[in-house]
């Protein structure tokens, strides 16, 4: 049953929240790099709950749209 607060675009039985080294790991970008390309719009803002974390959807969708450009050269 879905509750009238539950977000659609991520429901909470596939939501995974990622650590700052995993997107690291992920990703290939340094740590100052991945905060820079966040201050400028063009990487996904962390969550903040009793730690700074990612949605693993967003961070998948971001890498896809990467690969996605690289094949159009």
């Amino acid at each position: 049953m879905k509750t009238e607060t539950q977000n659609t675009l991520f429901p909470m039985d596939n939501l995974t929240v990622l650590r700052l080294q995993e997107v690291i790991f992920r990703t290939g970008l340094s740590r100052t790099r991945l905060y820079d390309m966040i201050a400028k719009g063009k990487f996904p803002h962390p969550i903040s709950i009793s730690t700074v974390g990612w949605i693993e959807c967003e961070i998948a969708s971001w890498l896809a749209e990467r690969i996605g450009m690289s094949r159009k050269s």
